[in-house]
């Protein structure tokens, strides 16, 4: 597919007026996921941008339709290695009240944590824990599999082991097929087409991103993707706004913040996306070079495609402008306002709808 414009260049936010601004984004699904734990009352009193994607992300990570959470894919080894990244354009507002899990963000002594300190670090702080055997479904199951040239039976968990004359670290994947079964294959993917994130603007002009992913189906032990990389598979930042004394005058007459800000989630050839900086090199365009939000994120993803890279990001700015670029066949998106109506896509050349 050519890396050319496709049908979602740039929604504007509207024509401007004394309701608050607050807008959520997501990619990976679209529907079910943008309303819930989220009552009209709670965003026009000052819900957070973080509470919003974190709960999009959460509700679509239990759904075993998307490569997240539950449905997450199996490396070489038949286990989940499962990545996440939660970030803020500017710190979240303290409320008593807030839950042990949303806490982590700024409780955590590190910006990055991995493996099962991870896991120890997010049980202490209350963060739910889940079973292996919650993240195992016999489709991916018969997927890592059927890749490995191994047969689709037996599916039943607990999960068996890769026979005992291979290594998990090491493993060739080509060496485990059978030439003389390969016609016989179903076509496999290995491309996290399911990666779900959300991007999330609330009143205060805080925009937050949230990712998550299971990464490639039979990926080597160990692999990490952009997901959990800063800069390459997420982003969220604000600035202040260059100009002369004019246009700050001009921009606050308009009714427009002395700053810009952007949040971005990724989702495609993660490879690629580390390789360019993917997300944060939107931001940089904006800032740099001035372009718009639709024309930094257009521009993000053709540069991927001509380097053999594909997928899209999900991006939006501290005014509300929502861009949605792609170079692939699809990408399942969706956008919500204060005016509570979901708009959904599927397909490279497909206009946002109304469900």
């Amino acid at each position: 597919m050519p890396a050319s414009k496709n049908a979602n260049l740039t929604l504007k936010p509207g024509k401007k007026s004394a309701e608050p601004n607050y807008v959520l984004v997501i990619h990976g699904g679209a529907g079910t996921m943008i309303r819930e734990g989220s009552t009209p009352e709670q965003r026009a009193t000052g819900g957070e941008a973080m509470d919003a994607a974190v709960e999009a992300v959460s509700v679509m990570e239990d759904c075993p339709l998307f490569n997240s959470g539950h449905g997450a894919v199996f490396n070489v080894a038949g286990k989940n290695e499962l990545e996440t990244s939660l970030m803020v354009s500017k710190p979240p507002a303290s409320h008593p009240a807030m839950p042990s899990s949303r806490r982590g963000s700024s409780l955590a002594p590190h910006p990055m944590l991995s493996g099962a300190a991870a896991e120890a670090t997010g049980a202490s702080l209350g963060v739910r824990q889940a079973d292996p055997s919650y993240f195992w479904t016999e489709a991916r199951w018969r997927e890592h599999r059927r890749g490995l040239g191994l047969p689709e039976d037996p599916v039943e968990y607990p999960r068996p082991e890769i026979p005992d004359d291979t290594n998990s670290e090491t493993t060739d994947v080509a060496s485990l097929s059978d030439d003389k079964d390969k016609e016989t294959w179903e076509p496999l993917d290995l491309m996290p087409t399911g990666t779900v994130g959300a991007v999330a603007l609330d009143i205060r002009g805080c925009i937050a991103a949230v990712t998550s992913t299971g990464g490639r189906t039979n990926k080597l032990v160990g692999r990490v993707g952009d997901t959990p990389v800063m800069g390459c598979g997420f982003w969220a930042e604000e600035w202040e706004r260059d100009g002369g004394l004019v246009k700050r005058t001009w921009d606050r007459l308009r009714g427009k913040s002395k700053y810009q800000g952007v949040g971005v989630s990724g989702t495609g050839d993660g490879d690629y996306y580390i390789r360019r900086a993917a997300a944060s090199n939107i931001a940089r365009r904006m800032q740099y070079l001035g372009e718009s939000l639709g024309e930094a994120s257009q521009n993000v993803i053709d540069d991927l495609f001509k380097e053999g890279g594909i997928g899209g990001v999900i991006a939006l700015d501290r005014d509300g402008n929502v861009a949605l670029p792609l170079n692939c066949s699809g990408m399942y998106r969706g956008v919500i306002r204060p005016d509570g109506v979901p708009l959904t896509a599927i397909f490279f050349d497909e206009q946002l709808t109304e469900l």
